[in-house]
């Protein structure tokens, strides 16, 4: 049993829904087989458990584990590839890098790469665009379980427009798709994810396949990319006899609560009803969204319509993993929008990079938020002396005004330590917390 110590800040209610910032100093944390057991002020808790470990996290501030509800493991090595729209990006960019993953020992070093990459930003949970080739999806939940970490992905799969050694057909998509979510789905921490790359590469055959996939594979997940950019809208439009971006995937059957499309920075109001009633959700990648120019996505509209919307970091379109930038990029974004924009506070920005992405990936009763009964899924943020961000907060006026310095100065290195479970995942430059 240990208890730890900290200013701990979290969502465990929507803002969006009237609910605030949870804001406790000297809050203690009881954790017992990796769950909260008790919550509360430090020195109660303390004479409760007085044989407990005490972990000491007050240097800094500690924050649920951060949710990315999209992320692309091929593309880690060609982030920052600026100036391009979606479609030549993907054909200069990602698709070359994507089709070197037919090599498995090169899939490996990605997928090192990447969950590293995650796990030095503070997620701990994501929904992972995966490889066009089963072997690499292998690696790619190897990593994730070697970690830790609550990753749900799952084999990317096309038949059109993409180059040649990315494409599949329906049958061979069903065999290889079942055959990894009977390897991996619940295992550990990890889930199976129905994955077309989209409806541009993927034809009604591929689609109908993943259904057959999304139906027999209990538990499992479905996501895949809508409405983000315009030329891409208009293309699908020409391939699917004029049906909306949204309705090319429920036509098969594969929108419900299990399931998270990305982008969707220009849907008609037709299609945001469309995802309501189906209760899927929208990853919202705003960094990658303003590098490809693909819009300013309409977070209001969303709202309104009853839609859930969670964050995700895109990776290689984007700018890193840091949720703390997915989450200032939004408030921007929400900003430039003027009077269509919804205005957002820290209290907004931290529930869309956790405890929006756990609810949207099923997880919100168990992960999200610092609450009893909830996984200790933690991040340790510890600004080091003199830093931005270490002068912001010891300078914050309240606590959501030091959440908002977060979003605004925090980086990947102001991460001073990670937790999956009640476990601690270490790195090389993290601190060792003080146990008293």
């Amino acid at each position: 049993m240990t208890l730890f110590r900290a200013t701990v800040l979290d969502t465990p209610d929507d803002p969006f829904e009237g609910g605030a910032l949870r804001a406790q100093e000297d809050c203690g944390l009881l954790v017992e087989g990796g769950v909260i057991v008790a919550r509360g002020d430090f020195a109660e808790l303390r004479a409760l458990h007085p044989h407990a470990d005490v972990i000491d996290l007050r240097e800094g501030m500690v924050l649920p584990g951060l949710v990315d509800t999209h992320v692309h493991f091929p593309q880690v090595r060609v982030i920052g590839g600026l100036g391009m729209p979606l479609l030549d990006w993907l054909d200069q960019c990602a698709l070359p890098e994507e089709m070197r993953l037919a090599d498995v020992d090169m899939a490996r070093g990605v997928a090192r790469d990447f969950v590293t990459g995650l796990v030095d930003a503070g997620t701990t949970t994501a929904l992972v665009f995966g490889s066009h080739f089963a072997p690499a999806v292998d690696v790619m939940f190897e990593a994730a379980d070697l970690w830790g970490l609550r990753v749900t992905t799952g084999l990317v799969t096309s038949d059109r427009i993409l180059p040649e050694p990315l494409l599949t057909t329906p049958q061979r998509a069903y065999e290889e798709s079942r055959d990894l979510a009977s390897r991996w789905h619940g295992k550990g921490r990890l889930r199976y994810a129905v994955t077309p790359r989209f409806s541009l590469s993927a034809s009604d055959a591929i689609l109908e396949s993943c259904a057959t996939t999304f139906r027999e594979v209990e538990g499992s997940w479905f996501t895949s990319h809508v409405n983000e950019n315009t030329a891409e809208v208009a293309e699908v439009a020409q391939l699917f006899g004029g049906a909306a971006y949204v309705d090319t995937y429920d036509h098969h059957g594969l929108l419900s609560p299990r399931s998270v499309l990305a982008h969707n920075v220009h849907p008609t109001d037709p299609e945001l009803a469309t995802l309501a009633a189906r209760g899927a959700s929208v990853a919202h990648c705003p960094t990658s969204n303003s590098a490809l120019g693909s819009g300013l996505f309409p977070l209001r509209r969303h709202v309104e319509a009853g839609v859930q919307v969670a964050m995700g970091s895109d990776v290689g379109a984007g700018t890193g993993f840091s949720m703390l930038k997915e989450g200032l990029q939004a408030y921007f974004m929400q900003r430039l929008l003027g009077d269509v924009g919804l205005p957002l506070t820290s209290a907004h920005l931290l529930w869309l990079c956790t405890s929006a992405g756990a609810r949207a990936l099923g997880l919100g009763h168990e992960v999200g938020d610092l609450s009893v009964g909830k996984q200790f899924d933690a991040i340790w943020l510890l600004p080091q002396a003199g830093d931005p961000l270490a002068v912001g907060m010891g300078n914050a006026k309240s606590a959501d005004d030091a959440l908002s310095k977060v979003f605004a100065l925090g980086t990947t290195s102001d991460i001073g330590g990670v937790w999956v479970g009640g476990d601690q995942i270490a790195a090389g430059r993290w601190r060792m917390p003080r146990r008293t």
